[in-house]
């Protein structure tokens, strides 16, 4: 009779001792439940995630109008002044070179040659087609990208910024 009882009692066991039978016994959850919070928690991590993606999105788009309405500002002063800003006229008039086209970008002012021959060098060097430009007040310039489009000049300045021969503050010049 022990011997019957303990089988009976094996094969009660064996058929109801799944874990999540268990887990029920025991108040905890079971496999599907510990299933579904996992889900759960994955697509609350998804939506996170995609969250900081959209975020990242209107900042970019942010950034993107800000420039493009500085570009447009940019051009709008430049174009409202009919080119008397940042004229050779306002720094004393040019010396002795004469401009071929209608604006530049000056990567520096010097007033030594020794500085200008050496960032003129380096325009080179780095691939631009650069020049000196003499002020009768002594300046010289090194200007590079010569071009007749103003629009054209713009993007070229906002690209060379990001770059190293360009320093942040250099300039257009418009040639009259």
């Amino acid at each position: 009779m022990k011997r019957t009882f303990i089988i009976v009692l094996a094969l009660i066991l064996l058929c109801t001792s799944s874990c999540d039978f268990v887990r029920t016994l025991a108040g905890r959850p079971t496999t599907a439940q510990v299933e579904q919070l996992r889900l759960e928690q994955l697509a609350a991590e998804e939506a996170r995630q995609q969250a900081r993606l959209d975020s990242m999105a209107r900042v970019e788009k942010q950034m993107a109008d800000s420039l493009a309405a500085l570009e447009a500002h940019l051009l709008d002063s430049l174009s409202q002044a009919n080119g008397t800003i940042l004229n050779p006229a306002k720094m004393g008039g040019l010396f002795t070179t004469k401009l071929e086209t209608r604006y530049c970008i000056v990567v520096g002012a010097f007033r030594g040659r020794y500085y200008a021959d050496r960032k003129l060098k380096a325009c080179n060097e780095a691939g631009y087609k650069a020049s000196i430009i003499s002020f009768k007040n002594g300046l010289m310039a090194v200007a590079v990208c010569p071009s007749d489009d103003l629009s054209e000049t713009v993007k070229t300045l906002n690209q060379l910024r990001g770059k190293g021969v360009c320093p942040p503050d250099s300039w257009i010049l418009v040639n009259q």
